[in-house]
């Protein structure tokens, strides 16, 4: 372990490992940093993956000397997974993220690739506010036995193996519904741009305090998404009847089997996910930019069309 000063400014940088376009970006952010005085600390998978492309004795290791709690900010360079995968090394912690999107819709993000350098300069001169975002504590139950406690900043979502599932929604502990479904999403509002979105759930402020239920193809009357307060607690649970077993995926990334009889429950945590924001736009106006959204009406835009011809 390599002795560095109390004095040193520390970012964590964490990178897409399996890209060429992530891979030059790290390199330069990497040199940039270094070339402020910046300490760059990479967890160890990263520090393994840019072995090869970046000198990295003069990085740091997280965890090695270096710890969550003398982080400044996090610089996450790829798409919405990447900051996903961060926001797990941080949890717990009250080390913002700053996100540049190296992926498609990238709608964590904050700045595009092509504003790295930007982003750096405005990252290093602490010209940014911070967004305090909403997460779930999960927790999964089977015959009394907690067989997972988890987390979740998007979504909690409980789904089929094979057979479709035999489930109970609940509200406060109380039964609301019950059907054959394809799974369930418990998500934020931050989650509801990603999976509970595509299941047809409804799109969130970031700022409204809420949690969404969204069924994904239910065979039910009531099939319809469900939106509650903070205070709520949410919960799946798979009858007994059930053939085959289901599946809890965490933010697409922690994995928990779930025998038939499980329960999973879904509240507000007190730890947020802390979003550095470089732009002061308003959310509308990222909703618009990400999804592509017409904003002038088709008829309008035939009209400008037929007024050029």
């Amino acid at each position: 372990m390599t002795e560095r000063s109390t004095e040193s400014r520390y970012i964590l940088v964490v990178s897409h490992t399996h890209r060429d376009e992530a891979v030059a970006a790290t390199v330069d952010a990497v040199s940039s940093l270094l070339a402020a005085g910046v300490v760059p600390v990479l967890d160890a998978q990263d520090r393994r993956e840019f072995a090869p492309h970046i000198d990295i004795e003069s990085t740091a290791e997280l965890g090695d000397g270096v710890e969550l709690a003398d982080l400044e900010v996090a610089i996450v360079l790829g798409g919405d997974g990447t900051i996903l995968r961060a926001a797990e090394l941080l949890r717990g912690s009250e080390c913002p993220i700053v996100g540049v999107n190296l992926g498609h819709v990238g709608f964590l993000a904050e700045m595009e690739s092509f504003d790295l350098a930007t982003t750096l300069e405005r990252v290093l001169s602490g010209d940014y506010t911070v967004e305090e975002r909403l997460t779930l504590d999960v927790t999964a139950t089977c015959n009394g036995e907690v067989i997972a406690g988890t987390w979740a900043l998007n979504e909690a979502s409980v789904e089929k193996r094979r057979r479709m599932l035999e489930v109970e929604i609940g509200v406060d502990g109380l039964p609301v519904s019950s059907f054959a479904c394809d799974g369930v999403v418990l998500a934020t509002p931050t989650g509801s741009t990603a999976y509970a979105f595509s299941a047809g759930g409804p799109v969130v402020w970031p700022s409204v305090q809420a949690m969404l239920l969204v069924p994904i193809a239910a065979h039910a009357l009531f099939d319809r998404p469900l939106v509650t307060g903070t205070d709520s607690e949410l919960s799946v649970r798979i009858l007994p009847e059930n053939i085959g077993p289901g599946v809890l995926w965490c933010d697409g990334r922690r994995r928990t089997e779930l025998p038939a009889g499980s329960v999973v429950t879904a509240s507000r945590s007190t730890s947020s996910v802390r979003l550095a924001r470089l732009d002061a736009g308003v959310f509308s106006d990222r909703l618009v930019r990400k999804f592509h959204l017409p904003t002038s009406g088709w008829r309008g835009a035939r009209r400008e069309e037929d007024a050029r011809s």
